[in-house]
């Protein structure tokens, strides 16, 4: 049977399959219907350091072969959230990455050390991402300066193992993978939703309240992985690669181009099981290509000798 554990830094993963961040609650939303103890790890929906309502509704619409969101990062707050959630999650042996943001460096810091010694919390995402709220996290996520300045505050202000969340929307996704690394986090993780809108022609108004959005879903799928297989070039440390998976050759992909390991998002919402689906079908391809782990298939792509990460499209 193969090996389907990976290491992320100093943290071990049972599984290479995670669920994203923002799309499996906190735990208990899924706890019927699957065994959380069978997940890589739970990446809990975005912690503020207080309690935030998120944008007003709409917040989603349908695209093709997608969903357009912007939730806005509602959430209970940190202290909310290790009163009420982290008892459930203290039942499980999955392990917990608590996904953070804030508006200022500060707020990054408060609620990185408010988590530092919290039993249970297995490691931080730092989200420095997302493109549905006006300040703070996106605007940390795409300007080099603000990246590091907070991608080395919060790796001062905590031991735990820290996963940098990039951006898509950068000039060069290796130049903030590259940021992260010499920053010291332990992982990034990307990509995070892509910005994008939607328009009622009949109404002439935005589908979303927030007029736009983040991208997610099947239709993200090939933009990700090349941005994983860009990153993966340009730094050492694990990535995992997050991105319209919904089954096992989706996630293939992305370990091929070089990522540790996976996280399944939007596909989550429509089939609870596909993270286990997707786990299950990583590790009959293992068996059938004769590989005995994650860690040797991870960056086996053949591009033969005339590729380069560089190289633009020509296509016309």
């Amino acid at each position: 049977m193969p090996n389907l554990s990976v290491q992320l830094g100093p943290l071990t993963l049972p599984t290479p399959v995670l669920v994203a961040s923002g799309t499996f609650g906190y735990g208990p939303e899924y706890a019927e219907l699957i065994d959380l103890n069978q997940l890589g790890g739970i990446v809990v929906k975005g912690i503020a350091l207080h309690p935030t309502k998120g944008n007003p509704t709409p917040r989603t619409a349908e695209v093709a072969s997608g969903l357009l969101n912007a939730i806005g990062l509602p959430n209970p707050g940190a202290e909310g959230f290790i009163q009420e959630y982290m008892p459930f999650l203290r039942q499980y042996t999955v392990p917990v990455i608590v996904n953070i943001w804030g508006k200022t460096v500060a707020e990054y810091v408060d609620v990185a050390r408010r988590f530092d010694t919290v039993e249970g919390v297995h490691a931080l995402e730092l989200n420095v991402s997302c493109p549905n709220i006006k300040e703070g996290s996106a605007m940390f996520g795409t300007c080099m300066d603000s990246f590091r300045a907070v991608v080395a505050a919060v790796r001062a202000a905590t031991a735990l193992p820290l996963i940098v969340k990039l951006a898509p929307n950068v000039s060069d996704i290796k130049e903030f993978a590259r940021a992260a690394e010499a920053e010291g986090a332990d992982a990034i993780s990307l990509i995070n939703s892509v910005p994008a809108m939607a328009i009622d022609v009949e109404t002439r108004k935005p589908k979303l309240a927030n007029v736009t959005g983040g991208l997610t879903g099947p239709a993200i799928r090939p933009f990700a992985v090349k941005l994983v297989w860009e990153a993966a070039q340009a730094v050492t440390i694990p990535i995992i690669g997050i991105g319209g998976i919904s089954k096992a050759e989706d996630a293939l992909e992305f370990i091929i181009a070089g990522a540790s390991a996976v996280a399944v998002g939007t596909a989550s919402f429509t089939e609870p099981r596909t993270v286990l689906q997707v786990t299950d079908g990583i590790a009959e391809y293992l068996e059938r290509h004769g590989l005995e782990s994650v860690d040797s298939l991870r960056g086996s792509l053949n591009t033969g000798s005339d590729a380069a990460v560089d190289t633009d499209s020509e296509t016309n």
